[in-house]
């Protein structure tokens, strides 16, 4: 159900940002860009776990921003095939089911595996975001 998933991706980081820490400004600027995005054939992006590998950082004529190449692991939701998932139906409409599942306000620590995680959870719009 939830998997890391290696991804590679070019990070661009604008001026007023190179005062911080830059694996801070990176995962800001990944979790941005992929959380809470469904990625064709990963899955829903979820959060960052982890930044693996930081190449070289390019600044280019015409624009004061770094880019760099990141190497990184992403917690994804990735449903596999026949997995029973236990939800809430919310609704019923024309353009199909609406339902909920998943980690929820209250939720403290998931269980998967046998493993139990801690995990601090913040509700946002309708959405979660990790802490990690």
């Amino acid at each position: 159900m939830f998997v890391l998933v290696e991804m590679v991706d070019t990070v661009r980081i604008p001026p007023w940002q190179f005062e911080r820490k830059l694996n801070d400004s990176i995962a800001e600027e990944l979790n941005k860009k992929l959380a809470n995005k469904v990625v064709y054939n990963v899955g829903l992006c979820i959060c960052l776990f982890d930044i693996t590998k930081l190449e070289d950082a390019y600044v280019f004529p015409g624009d004061g921003a770094s880019h760099t190449k990141v190497h990184f692991r992403y917690v994804v939701f990735h449903p596999f095939l026949d997995e029973i998932l236990i939800g809430k139906i919310k609704g019923c409409s024309p353009e199909g089911v609406h339902g909920k599942s998943g980690p929820d306000a209250s939720d403290k620590t998931w269980e998967h595996g046998g493993g139990r995680w801690s995990l601090p959870i913040y509700m946002a719009g309708g959405g979660c975001r990790c802490q990690g």
